[in-house]
């Protein structure tokens, strides 16, 4: 009887050939599914994604008001905060919600200069991803909200994909907050882009500039939500408590007020009923 080639391996046994070309298809998928699986296990069905600088130190004014919005958010409702999972901004608004007794979930990138996940997330929900693509995916899966807060290129990325997804109707609206009116408006001229026609003025509302952690909060009850985060979460529209000692970046405190004040945005709540009717939770 023939005997079998010791020199073969069983396909799911051969890790040279699953890292191969050919089987990129079957690692995207396996990517996609161990994640989401991982966090179904936990019972995660909704999140607030935060992005930000991996570069802001503890000393940095937004470093105190991401973490006092991540308090907020364990505090006056069920979403997990999601960010992902490396220092500065990312570690400050997932140590806010651990330290409140949240869901802290990052989700963090293969790189060739490694980055080592930061220490305040829930143990199990620290997930690490080849693939930029499908770690997108799951940033806005589950994503009831995101929230940007001044960063680099990473937090450009993911802030202008989402603000396409929304404008394209590729997913139902969100709210869109950018944390830091001053930076935002000295880092992206978003008032050029539509005086020059690139984009249409009422792009203008599919986001809202807050500078504190309760100003966040209110922009975020204030814009309309899915349906599936409504029946999801019940409790989601209590009244928020007031998370202590968030800071407000230097002369922000004066816009944050104004802020609080203006209405939700429009064009989000015409894309609502359209968004409903498509499922909410896909992405592209």
């Amino acid at each position: 009887m023939p005997r079998a080639d010791p020199g073969y391996r069983l396909a799911d046994q051969d890790v040279e050939f699953l890292n191969s070309d050919d089987t990129r298809g079957v690692r995207l998928e396996l990517e996609y599914l161990k994640a989401e699986s991982l966090l179904r296990s936990h019972g995660v069905r909704e999140t607030i994604l935060v992005m930000g600088s991996t570069r802001a130190t503890r000393r940095n004014p937004y470093y105190r008001v991401a973490r006092a919005f991540g308090r907020l958010v364990a505090r006056a409702s069920d979403a997990a905060v999601m960010t992902g999972g490396g220092p500065g901004i990312m570690e400050a608004a997932n140590r806010g919600a651990l330290e409140a007794g949240g869901v802290s979930i990052g989700l963090n990138i293969d790189l060739p200069r490694e980055q080592a996940p930061n220490g305040f997330l829930t143990p199990g929900l620290s997930l690490r991803f080849r693939y930029f693509a499908l770690r997108k995916l799951h940033f806005l899966l589950r994503a009831r909200a995101m929230v940007a807060f001044p960063g680099g290129f990473g937090t450009f990325d993911e802030l202008f994909e989402t603000l396409t997804l929304v404008q394209c109707r590729k997913i139902a609206p969100i709210p869109i907050v950018l944390v830091g009116e001053a930076y935002w408006t000295r880092a992206v001229r978003f008032d050029v882009l539509a005086a020059e026609g690139m984009i249409d003025r009422r792009d203008l509302r599919l986001f809202r500039y807050a500078d504190t952690a309760p100003a966040i909060w209110d922009a975020i009850r204030g814009a309309p939500l899915r349906p599936a985060a409504r029946a999801a979460a019940p409790g989601w529209r209590r009244p928020a408590r007031r998370a202590g000692g968030g800071a407000s970046p230097p002369a922000a405190s004066r816009r944050s007020a104004r802020g609080r004040r203006r209405s939700p945005p429009r064009a989000a709540t015409r894309g609502a009923a359209a968004g409903s009717r498509r499922s909410p939770r896909r992405s592209g």
